[in-house]
């Protein structure tokens, strides 16, 4: 067993971690997961520094359309402008400082509900009540502030950093690996938002790695795995990955009978692309499925869940039935993973816990400790 060093820091202990060879590696120590200052440090260096995924680009079709989101405390609106750009603006008004919009929704304009100052879809004032006696204030002035936001491949992808390189470029082997299944087309069917009692990093390293599939999914997918097939190569900055070769148990994973552009392996191939910090996505030929991960101290996780169709089993007759299958099977697959990833977050707190030697099928976890602690002061 390992034991946590007194005389080290949290940040310090990580980065004794990822020195070693990833053949000599251990999981990350357990003050990484369980630190209140850690948390901190990650919000800072981590959370309001890199991009954050708010979600797939056709959850807001229509001008007006919007989302709301939080960065490490900072209120955000996401929105469709009368252009129809995505835009991101800051979700606090320029008065008295109110939120001023919740969950998603449509709307004409932005209206904050403590004083009605109102706000267009550019962020700029339209019109604030009783302030015509204030010889210092000037309408044309006021505009909520402007955020970095994006369309990367179909996902909304935001950041508080203005120089945070630009996620076509950083993560352009994405696109190199997964090109040919036009990530982008793939429809959303659905999105929604969980609280679980584990540590983020938990559930994105579960996520990374598919050496618990045969046992925590054994009620589900774990048929469909096998681990002598399973490639687990060594990623890139920005991004790690690995792939599974499926067979028939999950038809909805397999190309439809009627493409004709996929050949061999493309056909049944999934793959799993943790993007860094905190996007998870399984893409199959037929379907896909997410989680965006924000953290809500060191044992909680707020989680945006959402998944889809590729446009062939859109377009099936049958298309109804097969979101209605695959939808169940991504719950319940969700259920054994909530199962599993709070176990692990209470094995942390336990005193005689200790972190142990990762599987050669675990390197992806290995390269996402390498990055937390390159994102570290």
């Amino acid at each position: 067993m390992t034991t946590h060093d007194p005389k080290l820091s949290p940040v310090e202990e990580l980065r004794a971690n990822v020195a070693q060879p990833f053949g000599q590696a251990r999981a990350m120590p357990k003050s990484v997961y369980t630190s209140p200052e850690f948390t901190a440090l990650e919000q800072e260096h981590i959370f309001r520094k890199d991009w954050l995924c708010a979600g797939r680009a056709d959850a807001l079709k229509a001008p007006g359309d919007y989302l709301t989101m939080d960065i490490a405390g900072e209120p955000i609106i996401v929105l469709r402008d009368r252009d129809g750009q995505l835009r991101a603006m800051s979700n606090v008004c320029r008065h008295r400082m109110s939120i001023l919009l919740e969950g998603r929704g449509n709307t004409r304009a932005i209206t904050c509900p403590y004083h009605a100052w109102t706000y267009n879809l550019d962020g700029s004032l339209r019109g604030a009540p009783a302030m015509m006696h204030n010889e210092g204030f000037c309408k044309d002035q006021v505009n909520l502030p402007q955020i970095r936001c994006t369309d990367w491949l179909g996902w909304i992808m935001v950041t508080l950093n203005p120089d945070a390189p630009d996620p076509q470029d950083r993560l352009k082997g994405v696109q190199d690996l997964v090109g040919y299944l036009d990530m982008g087309a793939y429809v959303e069917t659905f999105r929604e938002e969980h609280h679980w009692d584990t540590n983020w990093k938990v559930l994105a390293e579960n996520f990374m790695e598919s050496y618990h599939l045969p046992v925590c999914h054994a009620g589900t997918i774990g048929g469909s795995v096998d681990l002598a097939q399973m490639t687990c190569p060594e990623g890139e900055p920005g991004f790690n990955y690995h792939w599974i070769v499926k067979n028939d148990t999950v038809k909805l994973s397999l190309a439809h009978p009627s493409n004709t552009t996929l050949t061999g392996d493309q056909r049944r191939i999934t793959w799993l692309l943790a993007i860094y910090p905190s996007l998870m996505i399984t893409l199959t030929p037929g379907y896909f499925w997410y989680l965006c991960l924000t953290p809500d101290g060191p044992g909680r996780v707020k989680i945006l869940y959402g998944g889809g169709l590729h446009p062939d089993w859109v377009a099936d007759p049958q298309a109804a039935a097969h979101l209605e299958t695959i939808k169940g099977l991504l719950d319940h697959v969700n259920d054994e993973d909530r199962g599993c990833t709070e176990k692990v977050y209470r094995g942390l707190c336990a005193d005689l816990s200790g972190p142990g030697h990762l599987s050669h099928l675990e390197r992806p976890n290995f390269e996402f400790a390498t990055y937390i602690a390159r994102m570290m002061p």
